[in-house]
């Protein structure tokens, strides 16, 4: 099972049940973990912090 089917899965459950609204929503929030996971290590974690 890939990530793929994940975001298909997750999609089809969004559309079925009439919640394309929280797609935006989602992406924010993945967005926004990624970039908190991806600056844990490099010189610009400080000023990343700093915004939240």
């Amino acid at each position: 099972m890939g990530k793929v089917s994940i975001a298909r899965e997750l999609w089809e459950f969004l559309r079925v049940r009439k919640k394309v609204w929280l797609l935006p929503i989602v992406v924010f929030l993945v967005l926004v973990g990624a970039l908190l996971i991806f600056s844990e290590s490099s010189a610009v974690a400080p000023f990343i912090y700093t915004l939240f």
